[in-house]
């Protein structure tokens, strides 16, 4: 039985459950290997105040908020430009911030837009600085795709792009853990959290994939 399948059973997910974080009994916490001590970086790949993808880790935040510590990105409009020229010590300190978080994190979950058939450009530039350093190798990584149905090719083009970075880093991809979830932003309330409830219940699947990976790091 698939980890999606094993989870969508014993979660079954309503509204009000936003109130309630992530959690988890004896058996699964300890399956898990669930503590404090873990952290989960979120990454949006969007700049725009207020966008999806922020909602999105945001909700995401707000179910893992007693189970693992979460921590938001640094936002890549503080990066300069990838330069090589750059990438030695001492470090800009907007790629040395970037970098000592990832070091500080168990895993990353990442939610990005796609534009025009790739990954958003300044998103890739942060994925470059991440290149020169080691942070990156044998770390967790899972990724949201919220594109709508009117997406031309509902954002995959841009989470193929992503999934061919990550390899060339040296990440560890958790599969069950990335999900297609398209969020409109009808679906986000005034709070900037998703308030579908199906959707919240898909999140939370893929957020018990991440977290349940973590026991095997």
């Amino acid at each position: 039985m698939s980890l999606y399948r094993s989870v969508k059973s014993t979660y079954p997910l309503q509204m009000q459950d936003l109130e309630q974080p992530l959690q988890f009994d004896a058996h699964q916490r300890s399956n898990a290997s669930m503590s404090t001590s873990s952290t989960i970086l979120l990454m949006s790949g969007s700049l725009r105040q207020g966008s999806v993808n922020e909602a999105t880790l945001q909700t995401a935040r707000r179910l893992l908020t007693e189970s693992v510590q979460t921590r938001l990105a640094i936002r890549f409009d503080q990066l300069p430009h990838f330069n090589p020229d750059l990438d030695q010590e001492p470090l800009p300190l907007a790629v040395a911030t970037l970098r000592a978080e990832i070091a500080a994190a168990d895993a990353l979950l990442i939610c990005t837009p796609e534009y025009a058939g790739a990954l958003p450009g300044a998103f890739k530039n942060l994925l470059d600085w991440t290149v020169g350093g080691a942070e990156m190798t044998g770390k967790k990584v899972a990724w949201i795709n919220t594109a709508g149905a009117a997406a031309p090719s509902g954002g995959e083009d841009a989470h193929a792009s992503l999934r061919v970075v990550l390899g060339y880093l040296g990440a560890v991809i958790v599969e069950p853990a990335c999900i297609r979830l398209p969020v409109a932003r009808s679906m986000v309330g005034t709070d900037g959290l998703i308030k579908d409830e199906d959707l919240c219940h898909k999140l939370k699947l893929a957020l018990v994939a991440l977290t349940s990976s973590l026991a095997h790091t």
